[in-house]
């Protein structure tokens, strides 16, 4: 779990923690004074703002690991195009020794051919 993650997990978990004590801490038990609830309605929204701070942060880091990951298979698509390239032009330049060689060797042929009708 990289750091981020791990930040994002401790914050997650303080908020159910916080939400748990609020949830189970029961209709008997004495209330905090005003600028305490202040206080604690304050760090809420902190943590919050914190919490969706983080969840953005590794929504972009996802993003960017994606576009990483479309990039290297881009990359080897564009290695592969290359060498196929490459290879058409090694057979081509190949047939067209093969051609140049032979078409002295058929216009010999037809001449002796011709020269013996």
């Amino acid at each position: 779990m990289n750091p981020c993650e791990e930040a994002l997990s401790s914050l997650l978990l303080e908020d159910v923690r916080q939400r748990l004590r609020k949830a189970f801490r029961g209709p008997g038990t004495a209330s905090a004074p005003q600028s305490s609830r202040l206080t604690a309605n304050q760090d809420r929204g902190k943590r919050t703002v914190a919490v969706q701070e983080e969840l953005r942060r590794a929504h972009i880091e996802g993003a960017i690991a994606w576009l990483r990951v479309e990039l290297l298979e881009m990359r080897s698509q564009n290695h592969q195009l290359a060498q196929t390239l490459l290879d058409l032009s090694t057979g081509i330049q190949r047939l067209r020794n093969e051609t140049e060689m032979t078409a002295p060797l058929e216009s010999k042929t037809l001449s002796i051919a011709e020269g013996q009708e």
